[in-house]
This record gives C-alpha cells, sequence and structure tokens, in this order.
C-alpha cells in the first residue's frame, strides 16, 4: 500500500497541492489542486490576501481525503523574504505585505546609516535586494507595528502554525531575511541590536525535515483527517534546488518568475567580489549554502502575456520569438522592470522604439540568456571551477527557446528538468523523514530516475 505524501507549493502567481510517492523506487506525483494567488493593493500598500491563501491551503488537504490519499505528512513553501507579525492573540498585525511593495525605498538608506550594506553582506553572505526583509521589518519600527508584535513568522511558517498551532522557524527562508549569520547559521544578534529589532521576535532556527507537529482539531475536523506537518526547505528555491538532480559542482538555474543562477557549496563567499557581482548565500539543508544570483527572470514574459489579456500562451510567445530575432540589449535586472505600470512600454523605451510581439518577446528571452552567460562566467571565476553543464529546473526549464539561446551563449550542456522541482524538493524532504529515502544523493539519483530530464548541447 502507497504512503502518500502531499507538497504545498505556493509562488506569486498561483499555488498547488502534489501528492508524490514511490513505486518500486520510482517518485510518482499527482497534482490534486491548484489555485491562483496575486498581491493586491490595500490601503495603499502592495499586500497577500492570506486568508483566502489559507482557505485554498485547506481546500487542498480536503480534496486529498476525498481522493483517499491521505498522506502520511504535509509541509508547505513559499518564495522568500516575506513574512507575519502577530499580536499577543496571535492575530496577524495589519497583514502581510508584498515584497514589491514600495515601502522599503525609504527604509534602506536609513538601515545603511546604521550598518553600512558591506557590513551586512560580509555578516550574512545575502546580496542587496530592495526587497530584503532586513528594509521591510525598518518600516514596521518606524510605524510602530513591530512593537505590538509578538512573534515573527516567515510566510510558510505562519502557515504552519496556522495548521498546527506551533510556531518554528526554519532555515533556508530565514536566510533570505538577510539577518542570519553565515556562520554561525542563527540570527545575527549584532545585526539586531543596532536595528533595533526585538530579539525575541526571532527564536531557534530548524532544519528541513523537522517536525512542526500535528494538525489542530479544527483543521482536522475541515479536511477529514489528522496527520504531522514537517518541514521542507520552506523557501521554495531551496526546495527546488534539493530536487535538481546535480552530480558533483554542476550550477544551476531554477527559472520562473525568476531566475536563480548558483551552485551549491560548503561555506559562504562573503567577500568584496562576490558582493560586487551581485551573487549571494542562500540557506540549504544541511547548513550548506546556494551561492547565487537573483535575476529578473520570466517575470518579464509573464507580465507581457497579462497585458496582451493572455491571448498568447507562453509557448507561442516562444514560437513568435524565434522567427523574430533582434540585437537590441536591455539590462533584465533594471529596477524599471521590477514593478512597471506596463512592462511593454518599459521595454520599448528601454530599446527607443516600438516593438512587435515577437520583437518583445525575442528581447526578453535574447538578454536573459546573455546575462546567464555573464552570471555563469562571474561564478566560475569566484569558485575558481570551470563548468561544462548547466542544470535548468523549474517551470521555465519548459521553454526550449530560451534553453537553446542559453546554451548558445554559456557553451555549456544544457540538463533540463524538473519542471515541478519546488514540489519534488518539498516531498524529497518530508520522504527523507519517513524512511523513504536514505540520504541526498540517493534521494537525487530517484528524481532523475524519476522525471524527463532533456539534454541540451550546441
Amino acid at each position: 500500500m502507497e504512503k502518500y505524501y502531499l507538497a504545498i507549493d505556493i509562488g506569486a502567481s498561483s499555488g498547488r497541492h502534489i501528492i508524490g510517492w514511490l513505486k518500486d523506487g520510482v517518485m510518482q506525483t499527482e497534482e490534486i489542486y491548484r489555485f491562483s494567488n496575486g498581491a493586491a493593493q490595500s490601503n495603499g500598500h502592495l499586500k497577500w490576501d492570506t486568508e483566502r491563501l489559507f482557505q485554498e491551503i485547506l481546500n487542498g488537504l480536503k480534496r486529498a481525503g476525498e481522493l483517499g490519499k491521505i498522506p502520511q505528512s504535509v509541509g508547505i513553501d513559499t518564495w522568500g523574504v516575506d513574512y507575519a507579525l502577530l499580536d499577543e492573540n496571535d492575530q496577524l498585525i495589519d497583514g502581510v505585505y508584498c515584497y514589491r511593495d514600495g515601502r522599503t525605498e525609504k527604509t534602506i538608506p536609513q538601515v545603511h546609516s546604521v550598518i553600512a550594506l558591506e557590513k551586512l553582506y560580509e555578516k550574512t553572505g545575502i546580496g542587496f535586494a530592495n526587497f530584503n526583509t532586513v528594509y521591510q521589518l525598518f518600516d514596521d519600527k518606524i510605524t510602530g507595528r513591530m512593537a505590538k508584535a509578538k512573534s515573527f513568522l516567515m510566510l510558510p511558517d505562519y502557515f504552519h502554525f496556522r495548521l498546527t498551532g506551533e510556531k518554528r522557524q526554519e532555515y533556508t527562508n530565514a536566510t533570505t531575511t538577510g539577518m542570519v549569520n553565515a556562520l554561525t547559521h542563527e540570527w545575527d544578534e549584532e545585526i539586531l541590536s543596532a536595528l533595533g529589532y526585538k530579539k525575541e521576535l526571532f527564536g531557534a532556527l530548524s532544519q528541513p525535515t523537522t517536525l512542526v507537529g500535528e494538525f489542530t482539531d479544527a483543521v482536522a475536523r475541515f479536511v477529514g483527517y489528522k496527520t504531522k506537518v514537517v518541514l521542507p526547505a520552506t523557501h521554495d528555491t531551496a526546495s527546488a534546488v534539493l530536487a535538481a538532480p546535480l552530480e558533483g559542482k554542476t550550477p544551476y538555474i531554477s527559472s520562473g518568475t525568476w531566475s536563480l543562477l548558483g551552485v551549491e557549496q560548503e561555506r559562504a563567499h562573503t567577500d568584496k567580489k562576490a558582493m560586487a557581482s551581485g551573487y549571494s548565500n542562500e540557506g540549504s539543508i544541511e547548513y550548506c549554502f546556494r551561492f547565487q544570483k537573483n535575476i529578473m527572470g520570466l517575470w518579464m514574459i509573464q507580465q507581457v502575456r497579462h497585458e496582451l489579456k493572455d491571448e498568447y500562451s507562453f509557448a507561442q510567445l516562444a514560437e513568435l520569438a524565434r522567427t523574430n530575432a533582434i540585437q537590441d540589449e536591455i539590462d533584465v535586472n533594471d529596477n524599471r522592470f521590477f514593478a512597471p505600470k506596463s512592462m511593454i512600454d518599459e521595454i520599448h523605451g528601454a530599446v527607443g522604439r516600438r516593438l512587435s510581439v515577437g520583437e518583445t518577446a525575442y528581447c526578453i528571452f535574447n538578454n536573459l540568456a546573455k546575462d546567464y552567460a555573464r552570471s555563469l562566467k562571474a561564478l566560475e571565476e569566484m569558485t575558481g571551477e570551470k563548468y561544462d553543464t548547466l542544470n535548468i529546473i523549474g517551470g521555465g526549464s519548459k521553454n526550449g527557446f530560451l534553453n537553446e539561446l542559453t546554451a548558445k551563449y554559456t557553451g555549456k550542456k544544457i540538463v533540463a528538468g524538473p519542471t515541478e522541482a519546488t514540489a519534488i524538493g518539498n516531498l524529497f524532504a518530508q520522504m527523507l523523514v519517513g524512511g523513504e529515502i536514505e540520504n541526498l544523493q540517493k534521494g537525487r539519483k530517484i528524481i532523475k530516475k524519476s522525471f524527463g530530464i532533456g539534454e541540451l548541447t550546441i
């Protein structure tokens, strides 16, 4: 009889419940529930509708019971940096802000006036991004929101708390805050103290595979069963990389709304060269690091598609790009593309003329691939390694045209897949706890055998 596990993978635009099990040494997966997501304006700020998200979490859990596939355990992953502050009654204080909200514009210079960016990087290894939690929290301090808080939980930790009544702070997601020391793997007390952040909000950090607890009675009544909640790598990229069929020191791109290009390392690189290159050191399982760079990713083509009223599929946009090559260069990481009112207008403004749909798509894909190549070259210089393979995982690995351009500019063999890497990595962590998978190396071999992994060489 199969033992089922359930990964709840929530992204910025959608969430999914994926059941997983092992059969004859092969991992099987089935998507049983999917729901939409997106930040919305609330009182002049961009926030997440956490109540609706939690209801969707419950709906998908209930669906598992209706299908007769009650999981041995459940785990939730989301994007990084966003968090909940709870009051003395464990109620949300003023909702959960979206990382694309503009509230850090004023706080970034204030934080840096207290602790220089170079010092933050030296201590945490986390590269600068205007949405890092360390900058968001300073706004909470200024507005008095932090003063009311009794608990701080990253978003997946908050949802785990809602399911179990137990509070855990998971390590991989905590590192995205820019407040975890790269040597001690704990909250950096000097940073917290200097910025005046309430230290009692930041408790002991837990590694992936830690047991959180069991469903509360109220949750069990709604979904129809009780089961355990286990910490996956709750940061979606950490889960995705866990599922990458990497051999040796193979770099990866976790390709989705963001493109995260990097390589696994046993220690953090916190020198000035790494900082200048835009690389970050985010936590992984067993206190390892993902030495990686944030690249704008498929957010740009997603926004173009939405502006065109979703008239074209992503596959159609890729085919239009293939036959509409142009040579214009843009910086895909320019802040003008971060949250524009019109992505199309920004791209056309950057190249200085109006483009067709196919030309716009080509401009995005071509410049993404060029940035991948530049970033990979910088990675080789910093690690002293020469890589011959690049593993692309996540939804973007299905984009054959972008893969071809990436192979062309990097000169590397491209290994594409698995597509649902984040959910697979989430399931992987749970199966380690369940005794289904022995260790990381054997698990990756199972994943490579279980899912369609493509190879491309130019």
